[in-house]
């Protein structure tokens, strides 16, 4: 995490599953739970749409994204940087 003007920022990285749309990545997050009652784990999945300004990150590249302001009905994060690439 990361202290911006007095509050906490979550950093998380992850893979991009799909950079079809023109400055928005679509970052897949998985979590492993654990049931309650029958101790069985499972996997809990989510989608982030992160905005890339200058669209440099590709399907299959894995990046660091951050809350930040909202930039549309479902963009509610950004890029930071991309951690590794993808071979081409």
């Amino acid at each position: 995490m990361t202290i911006v003007w007095d509050k906490n920022i979550k950093e998380l990285i992850w893979i991009v599953t799909s950079d079809k749309m023109s400055k928005t990545l679509v970052v897949s997050v998985s979590t492993v739970k654990v049931h309650r009652l029958y101790n069985k784990r499972f996997t809990r999945h989510k989608k982030y749409y992160v905005h890339d300004e200058n669209e440099e990150a590709s399907l299959g590249d894995k990046v660091k994204i951050q809350a930040d302001i909202p930039r549309s009905k479902l963009k509610r994060r950004k890029l930071v940087e991309i951690v590794s690439k993808v071979a081409a």
